[in-house]
């Protein structure tokens, strides 16, 4: 019986270590092409601008995975022995800070109270800031892992453009039709994905010391996380009915 289980962890093991990157990419450009199948349908909505992101979160993560064809003579293996051997800085930029950057600006395009607005904006004006700061500050690192000060104050802007969404949805008529709003589904596929995730850039420091026991149980996480909201997303426009923000 251990024997079996024993095997069956290693099968797993091995089924992340070569497919997890493709299973993500596959999940998140459906996603981005069902987004642009759909366009004509949000044309004139700011579901529009949802697609652009999904388009570019397929493009970020294509590039990203440049560090695949580092070693062993790949194309890019001039790049073996620099900085860029890992995408860490990549990462940080398109998505930790990228994406924020985004969610705030979406978030301030549909919701109607002001007063929510202008908290969105100053902070995120704040965590834009304390980002390259703390980039600067923390240069040589930021090329050998993420950084959780960023990843947290991250967390807060998403958790700020979700709660203040569905606040606006209890108060509001809307409540009435919220399961055929993309919307909702957009607020609630960000705030459980990185309330999943968060926690886990506390324990980088096992991926450093090449602790395999977390390193699978991290990629199970991202893995689950990832199908979970890329699946919400690509379900969201095609159920939901386009809305005029």
């Amino acid at each position: 019986m251990e024997e079996a289980q024993a095997i069956l962890i290693r099968l797993m093991e091995e089924f992340l270590l070569n497919y997890k990157g493709l299973i993500t990419f596959c999940v998140e450009s459906l996603s981005a092409i069902t987004g642009v199948l759909l366009y004509k349908k949000y044309k004139f909505t700011t579901g529009k601008y949802f697609i652009f992101f999904l388009i570019y979160l397929t493009i970020c993560d294509t590039i990203g995975n440049y560090t695949l064809h580092i070693r062993n003579g790949g194309f890019f293996s001039f790049l073996e022995g620099t900085v860029f051997v890992q995408n860490y800085w990549w990462f940080t930029l398109c998505w930790k800070i990228g994406a924020i950057l985004f969610f705030s600006f979406y978030f301030q395009k549909i919701l109607v109270n002001k007063a929510f607005r202008q908290v969105l904006s100053y902070s995120t004006y704040v965590f834009f800031v304390f980002s390259i700061s703390y980039v600067i500050i923390n240069w040589k690192d930021f090329f050998i892992r993420f950084f959780p000060a960023i990843s947290v104050f991250g967390a807060y802007i998403v958790f700020l453009c979700s709660v203040f969404y569905f606040i606006e949805i209890l108060k509001s008529d809307k409540i009435l039709t919220f399961y055929r709003s993309l919307n909702f589904y957009i607020s609630t596929g960000i705030f459980v994905w990185w309330l999943i995730i968060t926690p886990l850039v506390f324990y980088d420091i096992y991926m450093t010391n090449r602790d395999w026991n977390f390193i699978f149980l991290r990629w199970q996480i991202y893995l689950f996380a990832n199908i979970l909201m890329y699946s919400t997303f690509t379900f969201a426009l095609i159920w939901c009915k386009p809305e005029n923000d």
